[in-house]
């Protein structure tokens, strides 16, 4: 005599919580935050201009001496510490000044001194190509 197995079906369902959460925190984790001198300069023009990708920190210096960083203006003997300060938030090998096409020679290699004071070797000056 054959017996008759009565299977029933069960929906399915998997829970994709748990994954959502895991994907939510690595995207978190690996983002890149630019920190943007919070203002627009004139840059000057350079034929030879190169875009850093993996810069993200940006320092501006205005046609009146004003400096910017991370979107505030900060006194240009600041730098230093402020530049440290955002290298502990997010490393990075590069920091790019975009100086006004008017802005002081002298104030612009003042801050460049400053950011490779904080630790940074790689220091450019933005241009439009």
């Amino acid at each position: 005599m054959a017996r008759k197995v009565r299977i029933e079906e069960e929906d399915a369902q998997i829970d994709m919580t748990p994954m959502l959460d895991i994907m939510l925190i690595f995207f978190i984790v690996t983002t890149v935050f630019v920190k943007e001198a919070g203002i627009e300069v004139n840059k000057p023009d350079a034929s030879q201009a190169v875009l850093h990708k993996n810069a993200n920190i940006f320092i501006a210096v205005t046609e009146d001496g004003s400096v910017w960083l991370d979107k505030r203006e900060v006194a240009p003997d600041s730098v230093r510490a402020n530049i440290e300060r955002l290298l502990t938030e997010q490393p990075t090998d590069y920091v790019i000044i975009q100086a006004d096409v008017k802005a002081k020679h002298g104030l612009v290699v003042e801050i460049m001194d400053q950011v490779k004071a904080a630790g940074v070797n790689r220091v450019s000056v933005a241009a439009r190509g």
